[in-house]
């Protein structure tokens, strides 16, 4: 790949990156430092990175990857951030719902890998399938069972209702 394509990729992939990575950590700020260093080890590589054989998958796999490893690393960091952040300092900067990124923190890595895979960056089962070196199946059972879950994270709950 060169530069020029390089340069294209990143002004091309790079926003939308950042909210699919966003998605999976929940801060804004960590996944632009993911994406940006995908985006680095993308550079090092781009000799063997082919510009036709969809190279933003590479990028993505790889940002994916860093923010699952420093996801765990950070878990209780993230966890205390979202306790003392103001739900309104931020709305502007977060492309998605509070609720739905805290929802989608609780599933397990590999179910919300392939909803945000799925559903944010539009990829197919088959991509999906092939990005994450997964039969097609298991990526349809963890979007099954993400969705399930997710369902029941983000269902209105009743105050005062006695079961």
């Amino acid at each position: 790949m060169n530069p020029e394509e390089f340069d294209r990729l990143y002004h091309a992939a790079a926003p939308r990156l950042i909210g699919q990575v966003y998605a999976m950590c929940g801060s804004r700020t960590e996944a632009e430092d993911v994406v940006q260093e995908a985006f680095i080890r993308a550079w090092q590589h781009r000799d063997r990175i082919d510009a036709a054989r969809a190279p933003e998958a590479w990028v993505r796999t790889t940002a994916m990857r860093l923010g699952v490893s420093r996801w765990r690393k950070s878990k209780n960091a993230i966890i205390a951030w979202t306790r003392r952040a103001d739900p309104h300092e931020h709305e502007q900067a977060q492309p998605f719902d509070p609720a739905l990124v805290a929802a989608l923190n609780q599933l397990p890595t590999a179910q919300r890998e392939a909803i945000i895979l799925h559903h944010l960056a539009d990829l197919s089962v088959a991509q999906i399938s092939r990005e994450l070196d997964v039969p097609e199946g298991t990526v349809k059972a963890r979007l099954s069972r993400g969705r399930a879950a997710l369902a029941t994270l983000l269902a209105p709950t009743t105050e005062g209702s006695h079961v």
